[in-house]
């Protein structure tokens, strides 16, 4: 379990994400460095992933910058997976994240032996070019303030 817990070698092999559409803001902050959520200027619910319309009332969402801090809620290690390029990849640690501002977001750790990965530890996000005009984010274990 002394496996260390790395950005893939080649990004440029992993599907491309959904740039258009409801997430366009959100790819496009990315790749100036910047985590975007939606909150509700009607009822203030905060939701994540992007959509449309509010989730809580219906309502029209704007764009909230984060902190980019958040606690790790849970998480699965993938020791195998047989469709390229994942299978470069094991093991990896696929997460879910507790967003300071209260919103959860699936994401994988990087930064930390795989041994070091543990529920409710502080994260921080950190985006990496994957090609041109796009960034993916990676949460990696918070520096210690």
């Amino acid at each position: 379990m002394d496996d260390l817990l790395e950005i893939p070698a080649d990004l440029t092999a992993l599907p491309t994400p959904d740039v258009a559409g409801e997430w366009k803001p959100f790819w496009d902050a990315a790749t100036e460095g910047r985590l975007l959520i939606q909150a509700c200027p009607a009822c203030g619910q905060r939701q994540f992933y992007p959509r449309a319309i509010c989730t809580g009332c219906g309502g029209e969402p704007e764009w909230l910058n984060a902190a980019g801090r958040g606690t790790l809620y849970t998480f699965s290690v993938v020791r195998q997976n047989l469709v390229a390029p994942f299978k470069d990849m094991a093991p990896y640690v696929l997460a879910m994240v507790d967003l300071e501002e209260g919103v959860r977001m699936m994401t994988n750790v990087v930064g930390c032996k795989l041994a070091d990965v543990k529920i409710g530890m502080p994260l921080e996000v950190m985006f990496v070019r994957a090609k041109e005009g796009l960034h993916l984010p990676y949460w990696r274990p918070r520096a210690a303030a």
